[in-house]
């Protein structure tokens, strides 16, 4: 992973004592809430329904074992013992004292960490694949081209007021799991002909009130020209984005109003002016920083099979594990496990300081002390012995991190919703802890198999609602929770935008709505097709007919 320079630690440094000045002069009341606001923005700090929240970047998910544990430390020492996982492959806290964020910025810094642009309507923290540089499927590691991006964007004098916020994701593979088409801008790495890689370029994605789903800008971009592109997307943008309505400032609603032949035609004569001036950088800047992303040196193994295949046969629950939590790695006799943080009742994507600790010390026997966070909310061990998983499921399983769920219906997606956030109108942890306790039977979310569920408490989509096989939206009904069901959408390169099925439910009413939905699939299903496949072979009717018909 990559390592700071003097430059990185200068700036990060610089940014937390600046920061702890205007923390301080908030304090003394010499700001006023008004005031502090944009500039605890620019530090990742939030105020919610009961208190500040901090959000934490970690650059393309990627985390060394002693980072973790410093997340733990910050979650003992600083919070309540937890820390919440993103969908943004970020961490947030959600009960720091004011007066202590900068020592927290400060000892994040002590690991090469921080919280810049985090908020605001800047380039955001940029997300790829959580199995990258590990998946047997990729076509190259895409995080060496995120970590580019960062240090383009971090701070640009251009691009630190956008028209809105500003998020970009990149696949190394076919498979796309980092959900580029629902972003504003979404990168795929891939071969042309020739065997050369590049990227295509996907523009005006994104969820929210309007959700999108975003267009090809090019089929084939050459490495050596991405961030002047790039530079020339953004500039377009920041010039004709408007800013008049946040609700209508993303790319989203530009792309859409100009056509994306048009805006095409624009980027490409902005990309004239500037593609020969010194913006991308030299190949052995390239090489460079591609060399801290180099594999581990991870001998070719010959499958464990009789220990692996003892307890697979003797647990049920180990051989769910195994099907579900585990994936094909590059290096034969290796695979990338998932660490669900979806247990039984659990709220998605927490974590206590303890099983932080413990996926470090995991990470450092068997994951070349390295750990991933993806965009669903779990943690990721990428490089794992295969010898390794009886042992390792072992501790997790222990620990309550064991769950075989990865993928399946009872992996949620949900935001924090009313339990803490001041924008949404509904709660979206309890309806997902009430569905998994309604789903809570292995054998059965095998036999359901593949379904993922997103749970948003706003518009606002954290949660990924539009992007849901099955999405939950949360709206306010005259000063009532009501719940929206969705049925139909992905985040994968099938991206499809969930429809809405029919009026909404209470809070009882989602849950039955959802086990009606998923009667429907295993009662109408052919052979081993999945949910979003019936669903589209289907259509919306005989799913709408259960629901909502007589009985």
């Amino acid at each position: 992973m990559y390592a700071y320079d003097t430059y990185d630690h200068a700036m990060v440094n610089a940014r937390v004592a600046e920061f702890r000045d205007q923390v301080d002069r908030r304090m003394k009341g010499e700001l006023t809430e008004e005031e502090f606001r944009p500039l605890r923005l620019m530090n990742g700090l939030y105020l919610q329904l009961h208190a500040y929240m901090l959000r934490v970047a970690i650059p393309y998910g990627t985390l060394s074992a002693g980072q973790m544990r410093k997340l733990a430390h910050v979650a003992r020492k600083y919070d309540k013992g937890y820390g919440h996982f993103t969908t943004r492959q970020n961490i947030q806290y959600n009960w720091p004292k004011l007066s202590e964020t900068p020592d927290i910025l400060q000892e994040l810094s002590d690991v090469e960490m921080h919280a810049i642009q985090t908020s605001g309507n800047c380039i955001r923290n940029v997300t790829t694949d959580q199995f990258a540089g590990a998946a047997a499927d990729e076509v190259a590691d895409p995080r060496p081209y995120a970590e580019l991006i960062r240090q383009w964007s971090t701070f640009h004098p251009e691009f630190s007021f956008l028209p809105r916020k500003f998020k970009i994701a990149i696949t190394g593979a076919a498979e796309d799991r980092a959900a580029v088409k629902w972003h504003d801008i979404g990168l795929v790495l891939k071969q042309n002909e020739a065997g050369e890689v590049g990227f295509e370029v996907l523009a005006g994605g994104g969820m929210g009130r309007t959700p999108v789903i975003a267009k090809s800008m090019r089929e084939f971009l050459p490495i050596s020209d991405m961030l002047s592109y790039l530079e020339a997307m953004l500039r377009v943008y920041n010039e004709q984005g408007r800013r008049d309505n946040k609700y209508k400032a993303r790319i989203k609603i530009l792309v859409d109003a100009m056509g994306i032949d048009e805006y095409r035609r624009q980027v490409d004569a902005e990309w004239e002016k500037i593609r020969h001036v010194p913006i991308d950088v030299p190949e052995e800047e390239v090489a460079r920083i591609k060399a801290f992303f180099a594999p581990p040196p991870l001998p070719v193994l010959a499958d464990a099979a009789t220990e692996v295949d003892e307890l697979e046969n003797a647990n049920f629950v180990f051989k769910a594990w195994l099907a579900n939590n585990t994936g094909a790695h590059k290096v034969p006799g290796h695979a990338h496990v998932t660490i669900s943080l979806k247990p039984h009742g659990g709220i998605p994507g927490d974590a206590t300081d303890e099983q932080m600790d413990l996926v470090a010390d995991l990470a450092d026997a068997y994951s070349q002390s390295e750990i991933r966070v993806s965009h669903e909310q779990n943690l990721i061990l990428p490089h794992v012995a295969k010898s390794d998983l009886p042992a390792l499921w072992s501790k997790l399983d222990e620990a309550g991190l064991g769950t075989p769920n990865a993928g399946l219906l009872t992996d949620i997606i949900a935001c924090p919703g009313l339990d803490y956030c001041s924008l949404a109108n509904t709660r979206s942890i309890p309806i997902a802890q009430t569905i998994t306790e309604r789903f809570d039977d292995i054998k059965r979310l095998m036999d359901i198999g593949p379904l993922k569920i997103k749970i948003s408490g706003c518009i606002n989509s954290c949660g990924h609602h539009h992007a849901g096989h099955i999405g939950i939206l949360g709206v306010d009904r005259r000063g009532e929770e009501n719940y929206q069901l969705l049925l139909g959408g992905s985040g994968a390169e099938d991206a499809s935008k969930a429809a809405i099925l029919g009026p909404g439910f209470n809070e009882a009413g989602i849950v039955d709505a959802v086990e009606k939905v998923v009667a429907v699939y295993l009662g109408e299903r052919e052979d081993d097709e999945t949910f979003l496949s019936a669903y589209r072979r289907l259509g919306p009717d005989v799913f709408k007919e259960a629901v909502y018909g007589t009985d």
